[in-house]
């Protein structure tokens, strides 16, 4: 990645970071579509096979791409191990999981309730709704499932690939979103007759609020507002323990034993989105790692620019009979106007961090859909 001006941001030393035992979390992190979920198997399946480490990979990515590179039929809420990676000298592994939002929500309920209690949060509607669909709920159980692996203790090196989400920031805004709804007005006063012992919700409602209720009602309707109120009863003792986990995993997130790593395209918005993140990194003492921008284009000559390769095509073509050439210059032409707009646009990062490590991956000829594709990404990542 050649910025403007020749200024180059630091070369960023992958294989440091995956052989390092201090840094048991890499959070793969950028917008949507620019190759997060292949880069977090190429850096698992690398850290397993080059660097002898116990190594689990979490994806939220629904579209399964990760089970099929790996050579697995499905993946799920446990991790499962990869067979067939060439580790036996390193005496790495590597295991590979799905979010599974629903499980997840359904397990932190299990270990936090008793049976009776459990049973009846998943016979509410609301709590159906709210644990596959409830916007945020995702991105929560990506902290959640996390918070799980790491007190496991069980992993050397945890990668995530966060939530293809409309912002990649998303997921680290998760905690911080469920505080507000646990600490929300309208939630306290939901939560005031099942903590005191009082009048149904319903009636709560009526009496305490007057017009707004019917309001409310007209709205939501009785019944939605009934299923609301026993799913905030039934949760309440449980409020806390969620509150106190997303910190804890915010905390880590913080910690020296995590590294984020952001992935781009040479795109406007990729750029714009992995900049925006690393401001919030920085905002919030998260320690930035780097860079990797996918899918660059490199032209085979580089010393040859666009106007001259055009210039040399229509002289071939004015004499004739070197067509082939011809084309083969024009082609060239073209991917070396790529290749700077490319330039130009990953610049506008390292202009706003200069001291962020850096690390671009050549466009590949085919999507990467097994193993040996990883482990191609995994060594040009590593500049091998």
């Amino acid at each position: 990645m050649v910025p403007s001006d020749n200024v180059a941001p630091p070369p960023l030393d992958v294989d440091r970071i995956l052989a390092d035992p201090g840094v048991r979390i890499v959070v793969c992190c950028g917008a949507g579509g620019v190759g997060k979920t292949t880069t977090a198997a190429a850096l698992a399946l690398r850290a397993a096979e080059e660097h002898g480490r116990r190594t689990v990979v979490l994806t939220i990515d629904p579209a399964r791409r990760l089970a099929q590179s790996l050579g697995l039929t499905e993946l799920d809420n446990t991790p499962r191990q990869v067979k067939g990676i060439d580790a036996e000298g390193s005496g790495g592994e590597l295991h590979a999981m799905m979010l599974d939002m629903k499980r997840t929500f359904d397990d932190v309920v299990l270990q936090h309730t008793d049976p009776a209690k459990a049973a009846e949060i998943f016979a509410n509607p609301f709590y159906a709704a709210m644990s596959s669909t409830f916007a945020g709920t995702q991105e929560y159980m990506a902290m959640e499932k996390l918070g799980q692996l790491h007190a496991r203790g069980e992993w050397d090196l945890i990668v995530v690939d966060t939530p293809p989400s409309r912002s990649a920031l998303d997921f680290l805004d998760a905690p911080a979103r469920l505080s507000r709804f646990l600490d929300g007005r309208m939630l306290r006063l939901l939560l005031a007759p099942a903590r005191t012992g009082g009048r149904s919700m319903f009636s709560f409602v009526t009496a305490g609020f007057g017009m707004f209720s019917k309001v409310v009602q007209k709205v939501l309707g009785a019944q939605l507002l009934t299923d609301l109120s026993g799913f905030v009863a039934a949760l309440d003792s449980m409020f806390g323990g969620f509150r106190q986990r997303a910190e804890q995993t915010y905390r880590i997130l913080q910690a020296r034993e995590t590294a984020f790593l952001l992935v781009a395209a040479p795109e406007s918005d990729a750029v714009r989105e992995a900049a925006y993140f690393a401001g919030r990194l920085r905002e919030e003492k998260m320690p930035l790692a780097g860079l990797v921008l996918n899918r660059v284009h490199r032209p085979a000559v580089p010393d040859l620019g666009a106007a001259e390769s055009l210039a040399a095509a229509e002289r071939l073509a004015e004499r004739g009979g070197h067509e082939g050439t011809v084309e083969v210059l024009r082609a060239h032409a073209v991917l070396a106007q790529q290749a700077v707009r490319e330039q130009r646009v990953a610049a506008r990062f390292t202009e706003a961090f200069p001291t962020v490590p850096a690390v671009s991956v050549t466009a590949q000829p085919a999507d990467v859909h097994d193993v040996d594709g990883l482990r191609t990404i995994g060594a040009a990542l590593s500049r091998e």
